[in-house]
């Protein structure tokens, strides 16, 4: 337990000089990783929720970072894309 505190905290500290999207990365990667190990019960698990988790957290943190921009999507086609709101 104290081993796994002190491993979060250096995480947060290296986090702490990121953009964004960096940031939402890697708490994305995170959560990810805690959910897959959860769910399957092994390390494969975990490095694939890693791997999902901060794809997407970064994606989320990126579209953060551009202000005046809004991510909207096409109706006809389900197409996201991002342009000046």
């Amino acid at each position: 337990m104290k081993k796994t505190l002190l491993a979060l905290a250096a995480t947060m500290m290296i986090a702490a000089g990121c953009t964004t999207a960096e940031q939402t990365a890697v708490g994305g990667a995170a959560v990810g990783a805690g959910v897959g190990a959860i769910a399957t019960g092994r390390a494969s698990g975990a490095l694939a929720g890693a791997a999902i988790g901060g794809a997407a957290g970064y994606l989320v943190g990126r579209s953060q970072d551009r202000q005046g921009w809004c991510i909207y999507r096409d109706r006809r086609t389900g197409e996201r894309y991002e342009a000046r709101c």
